[in-house]
Formats: C-alpha cells, structure tokens, sequence
C-alpha cells in the first residue's frame, strides 16, 4: 500500500470515529439497571389436580421425541402423573410435571408438561385454545415441534415435542 493510500485510509477512519463520537449517547447515560418487571400474584396450585390424571386420547400425526426418545406416529392415552421434573430457572414448580404415552396399557413415552389455569393461558400461547373437554396437536416453531394441549376442566396441559 502506498503513503498516498495509507493517509486516505488514516482520514477516513479518523472520519467515522468523529462521527460515531458524536451521535452515540456518553457511557454514564445508558441504562445501568434492569427494566421494572410487573407484579406477578402468587401461584394458584389450589385447581391443579394431585396424582395420577387421565387427560384423554391424542392422535400423534408424525413421529416426535418424547424426552429424546423415539415415539412413533399413532394414537396414545395420556396420563398425567404427580411426578414432577427439576425446576428450570424461574418456573413455579407444581406447574410441570410428566404427562405418560400409554398405548396398549404400556407406558412408551414421557415428557415433561406444563400445566396451565385458565386464567394464565391468555398469558402463555397467542393461539385459540382447545374447546374444554378436547385436545388439539399442532406443529409449531417452523415445524420442529408438535404441541400436544389438553384443555380438561379448564386448565390447560401443554407438550411440546421435537419432530422427528
């Protein structure tokens, strides 16, 4: 590169520093703090069922992974049990728990489900709910998931499993 260039290349680069020093806001101006969150109430477990529950048939379309396991397309009861998983960050614990894929009285599958009132589900998927008493299967997220959601009594189970 010649000296010529060199000194072309040094003033456009003094150039865009100036410019860039002037429009962006001084460090002590940007936001330090974390954003206020709203209030939440406390978690109402009083209508979440205890033990053993059947949620009802679902008709799996394709076949999915079910806690990394293979679970072929085809009908299954689900069943949700009163087992609950490790807590991630974050969740209220009695709000997850393992839903079981029984077919032919064999349980062949689990998968964590989250456990929804019906007065959060406005809160938790944008789409139309189930009608109470029904269960809808939907891919969802660019097809990489199949969702699985129960609407029975008026809380809602939802699973999501990775297609496979």
């Amino acid at each position: 590169m010649t000296r010529k260039h060199m000194a072309g290349l040094t003033g456009v680069l003094a150039a865009s520093a100036f410019v860039l020093a002037t429009t962006t806001a001084p460090l002590s101006a940007q936001h330090k703090a974390p954003n206020t969150q709203p209030a939440t109430a406390a978690a109402d477990t009083a209508a979440l069922p205890s033990g053993t529950t059947a949620l009802g048939t679902v008709r799996l379309s394709r076949a999915v992974k079910a806690n990394g396991e293979a679970l072929p397309a085809g009908s299954y009861q689900l069943r949700l049990t009163g087992e609950e998983p490790p807590a991630p960050t974050g969740a209220t614990k009695p709000y997850e728990r393992w839903v079981e894929f029984v077919k032919g009285g064999k349980v062949v599958g689990r998968e964590v489900v989250s456990v929804v009132p019906q007065s959060e589900i406005k809160n938790v998927s944008k789409g139309a709910a189930p009608a109470a008493g029904s269960t809808k299967v939907e891919l969802v997220r660019g097809n990489e998931y199949l969702r699985v959601w129960v609407n029975k009594g008026g809380t809602h189970y939802l699973v999501h499993l990775v297609a496979a």
